[in-house]
């Protein structure tokens, strides 16, 4: 059985290591934002090209706190991608902002920056874009009509570590980079975690107070808080793996290239251009009988995964929530896409076999 991830196997080359960073927090003592976190931050904004980096408890927090530290107004409005994973719009929901809708390059599956416009209205303060998959946005394209009429911008990063267009990594275009850590990211926490980068102190200062209670001062609070702290231990085992995330990313990529040598024509493959350096957090196809390949290929041992099955706008929770207008890119895409193995610790036989057989779907 070729599996479409297994957490152990994709770790399992870090666990000495692992083992050495755990024995070293627990002897420390210092178990809430210690040295482990601070080193973290330094490591992970100097590999992203940012000044600043703030280790938060996970990637929906990341979003929620870079959101809540713009001091929007509740029903100020902000353009979202129409077929992200749920997360991105709930951190609009839950600061009582409104999400609007914009769909996605069908080449790309990233935000369309040609639809942005005409999607904003006087209330529009942000727009909040999503690197899916691991191929980061058009971001001059974004980043300009952001500045012409000036709006934030945050950058969910959740599946980009170390993607970049023109040159420029993930992170490092928005007022802030979202980065989340769960397990299965190229950047994997054993557990959940998340980070913001930024370019501007005040930002910094803002993410950092909001993080901890709305302290700087311990026992003195300044603003309505949370608490959403990158602990040490997280952040130990952290560090261990991004010193091996450019190995990653790679190994990921040469599992990508033998996907796009070697698949057939009836599948439609990720774009690849060179304005872009995509590190395939997910491999993703497209075919009008999805579910009919995904079965296919379970019948024959291997599995696959779908990012994502249900648009965030037919999502049970989003009804009244999100407008009632249809998008019939997002649902084109969701209604085809199909994500096959590309982990850490799959194979170049593995892919040859996944190659092999899907081909004769």
């Amino acid at each position: 059985m070729i599996e479409y991830e297994s957490l152990g196997k994709a770790n399992q080359p870090f666990f000495d290591d692992y083992r050495a960073a755990i024995e070293k927090v627990l002897q420390s003592g210092w178990y809430i934002l210690g040295t482990q976190v601070k080193e973290f931050e330094q490591q992970f904004a100097a590999y992203c090209q940012t000044q600043y980096c703030c280790g938060l408890a996970n990637g929906l927090d990341a979003l929620i706190l870079a959101l809540r530290s713009f001091q929007l107004e509740p029903g100020d409005e902000v353009l979202v991608p129409s077929n992200t994973y749920i997360a991105t719009i709930l951190a609009i929901v839950h600061n009582n902002l409104k999400p609007v809708l914009v769909e996605p390059d069908i080449q790309t599956y990233n935000i369309d920056p040609a639809r942005l416009e005409e999607k904003i209205t006087p209330r529009t303060r942000a727009i909040l874009v999503v690197h899916l998959y691991g191929k980061v946005c058009a971001m001059d394209q974004v980043m300009a009509i952001a500045q012409k009429h000036g709006l934030k911008v945050v950058e969910d990063c959740a599946q980009a570590h170390g993607a970049s267009f023109k040159g420029t990594r993930a992170g490092n275009f928005g007022d802030y980079g979202a980065f989340s850590f769960y397990p299965t990211k190229n950047l994997g926490a054993l557990g959940d975690a998340g980070a913001l980068t930024c370019n501007d102190e005040k930002l910094y200062q803002a993410i950092a107070t909001l993080r901890n209670y709305g302290s700087r001062i311990k026992y003195y609070n300044e603003v309505v808080g949370f608490n959403s702290r990158l602990d040490e231990l997280q952040a130990a085992l952290l560090k261990v793996k991004l010193q091996q995330l450019d190995a990653i990313n790679e190994h990921k990529r040469a599992l990508a290239s033998l996907y796009l040598q070697g698949l057939k024509q009836d599948f439609v493959l990720p774009q690849v251009h060179p304005d872009y350096f995509d590190v395939y957090h997910i491999f993703n196809i497209r075919h009008p009988k999805r579910d009919a390949v995904k079965e296919y290929l379970l019948k024959h041992d291997i599995k696959t995964d779908i990012h994502y099955p249900v648009a965030p706008n037919k999502q049970q929770a989003m009804q009244g929530i999100l407008s009632d207008e249809e998008t019939p890119i997002a649902e084109e895409i969701h209604q085809t896409t199909l994500s096959l193995p590309i982990s850490y610790y799959h194979t170049q036989q593995d892919i040859e076999r996944v190659i092999e057989v899907i081909n004769q779907f």
